[in-house]
């Protein structure tokens, strides 16, 4: 589970082991926690799940995700051809 970010508290992460799952990010801090999907192709992220999350905590989050977005993409295609070796 190699973490992204660690930002005001949230760690952004992917796991390992989802198979073939398009590109995403969860996002976690205490009890609160997150997945969103990223479409690359129109620079937009849709919720998956939340729990424990606040409306403040979902847009903070989002804000996050849309300010390292590109990062974000860079990290998953290292991941992903990490996985492959």
């Amino acid at each position: 589970m190699p973490t992204i970010l660690l930002i005001d508290g949230w760690r952004f992460f992917f796991y390992s082991n989802e198979g073939n799952e398009p590109i995403h990010i969860h996002c976690q801090k205490g009890d609160r926690e997150c997945k969103y999907w990223l479409d690359r192709n129109n620079f937009d992220i849709a919720e998956a799940y939340s729990y424990n999350l606040s409306a403040s905590d979902k847009r903070n989050v989002k804000k996050i995700i849309f300010e390292y977005f590109e990062l974000i993409e860079k990290e998953w295609d290292d991941f992903q051809k990490r996985k492959e070796l």
